[in-house]
């Protein structure tokens, strides 16, 4: 089950109750590099089947023998249960980053961005030239310029291009999606530092570069 992002919302008892079922996944993947607040990468994968995991990964190779003692010594060995043969400790990150501030912060963390993305979503309506794409069930808004004065292809292009002026602006980094065939700007409100002055920077920024990438447009 990928659940990159989302798995780690069982931390917050406001938002666990989304996730119910989640228990019944045969393996689950997930980031905590996203809502963990880990610096990247730093990513856990965890199967019910620990044997299966290892039949499919496990290696033969002579220079992979185990041995008793030494660096070669106790099984399983990490490479056992992925692609990865030599790989950094992203192991400790993750274990300092609940132990430093809690589950119930990281938690707390969690919830705030949901927050934030119902109130982007509430922005959204003050904003005449942009429009919600879809339903905000956690902390994930895609929206999109209207483009009124052009066609659906071109609104597509100029909502890409949207993204690209985002991103060189420096102003925040979303990223382009699709939603019903159509090019959409998806916000991910993962950070513990993002305010509502973010929110409406971006919000002010894509009407802004979406009005100047549409005059063009409505003057042919």
């Amino acid at each position: 089950m990928d659940d990159a992002l989302g798995a780690l919302g069982m931390l917050s008892p406001t938002i666990a109750p989304l996730l119910k079922g989640i228990e019944r996944a045969d393996s689950l993947a997930l980031d905590f590099h996203k809502w963990g607040q880990v610096p990247y990468d730093a990513i856990f994968f965890m199967v019910r089947d620990g044997a299966a995991q290892s039949d499919t990964f496990a290696s033969p190779s002579a220079y992979l023998a185990r041995h008793t003692r030494g660096l070669g010594g106790g099984s399983p060995w990490p490479c056992d249960l992925g692609v990865d043969l030599s790989c950094s400790f992203r192991a400790l990150k993750t274990w300092f980053t609940p132990m430093c501030y809690g589950t119930d912060q990281l938690g707390a963390v969690m919830e705030h961005t949901c927050t934030l993305a119902q109130t982007m979503k509430q922005q959204l309506q003050i904003y005449p030239e942009l429009e919600l794409m879809a339903p905000v069930a956690l902390n994930i808004v895609c929206f999109r310029h209207r483009c009124d004065n052009v066609n659906w292809v071109n609104a597509d292009e100029i909502n890409a291009e949207i993204v690209a002026d985002l991103h060189e602006s420096g102003i925040t980094g979303p990223s382009v999606s699709q939603i019903h065939g159509h090019t959409v700007i998806r916000a991910t409100v993962v950070n513990h530092r993002t305010t509502e002055c973010d929110i409406d920077a971006l919000l002010n920024a894509a009407q802004a570069m979406g009005r100047a990438r549409c005059e063009p447009h409505s003057a042919d």
